[in-house]
């Protein structure tokens, strides 16, 4: 009985460390924030389609396409052509997309996303998921109800 109970001890500790250890230091800083590259993916497809990376400048967060994966072979170097302003016929590979979310409670607010595909200017939400291994990405247009959500993975 005594043997068993030692067996378990020491495999709870084998195995319960590294888990315990995990998020702890640097590491952890990085997983309660959205800082860092992350890869998007396709509504539709469901496969993934580009790496974001997403920084912080003067207390804000900012996010811009540092590449495309899988782009279509016809297009390797889409342009933004739906955008408008500044954006208007710009490569969508280094694009700003993501500006202006500042900390609010458990999540990011009051910033906006550009959606390359079809030019539109969304207000946006950011919230990490799963552990901060997810990025909850809303874009709304008026209330949050009324959008879409996205979940992006950590690179």
């Amino acid at each position: 009985m005594r043997s068993s109970w030692l067996l378990c001890a020491l495999l709870a500790a084998l195995f319960g460390a590294g888990q315990a250890g995990a998020a702890t230091g640097p590491q952890a800083a990085a997983v309660a924030s959205p800082i860092g590259r992350w890869k998007t993916i396709d509504d539709v497809t469901g496969k993934a389609k580009s790496i974001v990376m997403i920084w912080e400048e003067n207390g804000k967060l900012f996010g811009r396409v540092q590449n495309l994966l899988n782009p279509d072979p016809n297009i390797p170097n889409p342009t933004c052509r739906a955008c408008s302003g500044d954006q208007k016929d710009k490569p969508v590979v280094g694009m700003r997309i993501l500006w202006g979310l500042q900390k609010d409670k458990d999540g990011w607010s009051g910033g906006t996303i550009l959606d390359p595909e079809s030019g539109k200017v969304y207000r946006c939400l950011l919230s990490l998921a799963e552990g901060g291994t997810k990025l909850k990405v809303r874009g709304f247009i008026g209330f949050s109800l009324l959008g879409r959500t996205q979940y992006w993975d950590r690179e």
